[in-house]
């Protein structure tokens, strides 16, 4: 580690201390203590999801009040101006301490959404908006898919016709994360009919309280209501909150799905990690009494090795940041890999299980598995579904005969 690095390490660290206790150690695991939960969306009581998101926005509000709210962002929109390496390393670092967990925010608005308007939004949008989101008091959420354009986005039907300086918005968005907690949302709508349907998409940013947007949550069978629809009903919207050129919006689309792609790809953190842990799943086959089967035992290690070698991946691609190179199609294979591996994780604890995984008799570890297992139908969705994935790697990266289109 150069100096550099070690100068940043060593004022992250000083941050840290000041604002933040240490975590427990997390490589320690003890079969029958501590929590048991084993879940990849929210399902908390809507008083508790509101206080966790009210700890989310506070806990980065302090970052960005240390300089330590968008490290890779330019100055001249509160970011600190730094590299990617960098901000894995804070990430690193931060990951040692007991602070709160800022996904609400950093998943999609952070994540895919800010860097969406700094690639396309007129100076002042990002000097409104940017700031605000990074501070943490505004919260971004993604309106792209509709009932009739899930995978093919390009065939989004929510319609955007411009009146004067405006444009009215009129359609309906579906499985939007955190829409119920966004100040703001980032819309494709087809303004121009006529035209090819990758070439008749403009792309807007939609304030959450404008008359007309109506939220209403979807329940989900893990029991939690992370996923909403969004019902957009003569919504007017400035034509200086569009992205890109009219009918250019399937650029700025692809600019939000990359960063999507790569942040789905390199996730892990929380209680579902240990879904990929050895000494979790060995210590829960120890538990069931499945440890002498052979077969279970084999499919075990097919799992942690294509683990291992998922993190290999998103380690030869932090690599290449260090070295000033933007990572090629390893985000791409990480976030296939990723929601495969959990999947197939559930299913082979489902197997150690049986009917413990569908009946909560109790016994710790058993049945809080299940809320996994329900939602890894979503896993092989979200960020582009495994068909789509397995194309463009297909098409792009291995450069095979393109499918044939309808």
């Amino acid at each position: 580690m150069d100096q550099d690095m070690q100068d940043f390490a060593a004022e992250v660290r000083r941050f840290l201390d000041a604002h933040a206790a240490k975590a427990p150690d997390r490589t320690a695991f003890t079969w029958g203590e501590g929590d048991d939960t084993m879940a990849y969306f929210s399902s908390l009581p809507p008083e508790e999801e509101r206080e966790h998101v009210l700890r989310a926005r506070e806990w980065q509000r302090i970052r960005y009040q240390n300089g330590f709210g968008w490290i890779t962002g330019p100055p001249e929109y509160g970011g600190r101006g730094l590299t990617p390496v960098h901000d894995l390393l804070y990430d690193a670092i931060e990951s040692e301490y007991d602070v709160a967990d800022t996904g609400v925010l950093s998943v999609v608005g952070l994540g895919m959404i800010g860097p969406t308007i700094l690639a396309h939004a007129q100076p002042h949008i990002k000097e409104r908006w940017l700031p605000a989101m990074y501070r943490g008091d505004a919260i971004a959420c993604q309106l792209f898919s509709e009932p009739g354009a899930g995978s093919d986005l390009a065939s989004v039907a929510t319609k955007a016709v411009r009146e004067g300086d405006n444009w009215v918005l009129n359609g309906q968005k579906v499985w939007t994360s955190v829409a119920q907690h966004s100040e703001i949302g980032l819309a494709l709508t087809r303004t121009n009919p006529d035209a090819p349907k990758h070439r008749g998409i403009t792309a807007f940013l939609v304030p959450m309280d404008a008359p007309g947007v109506e939220v209403r949550p979807l329940r989900q069978m893990t029991g939690g209501a992370d996923f909403n629809e969004v019902f957009l009903t003569d919504v007017r919207i400035p034509d200086d909150h569009r992205l890109g050129e009219v009918d250019g919006g399937w650029t700025v689309a692809m600019t939000t799905l990359m960063n999507e792609r790569n942040t789905v790809g390199t996730e892990g953190a929380g209680p579902v990690a240990a879904a990929l842990s050895p000494d979790h799943l060995s210590a829960l086959m120890r538990a069931t009494w499945t440890w002498d089967d052979r077969a279970l035992r084999a499919r075990l290690a097919e799992l942690l090795v294509d683990a291992m070698a998922t993190g290999y991946l998103n380690a030869r691609a932090q690599r290449t940041l260090r070295a000033g190179i933007a990572p090629g199609p390893e985000r791409s294979v990480a976030k296939l890999m990723y929601g495969q591996n959990l999947t197939r994780a559930a299913h082979f604890v489902s197997e150690c299980l049986g009917p413990r995984i569908i009946a909560d008799t109790g016994q710790w570890g058993t049945y809080a598995w299940s809320e996994l297992l329900l939602a890894t139908p979503a896993l092989r969705i979200l960020g582009g579904t495994e068909e789509i994935m397995k194309n463009i790697l297909a098409e792009r990266v291995l450069g095979l005969p393109k499918e044939a289109r309808a």
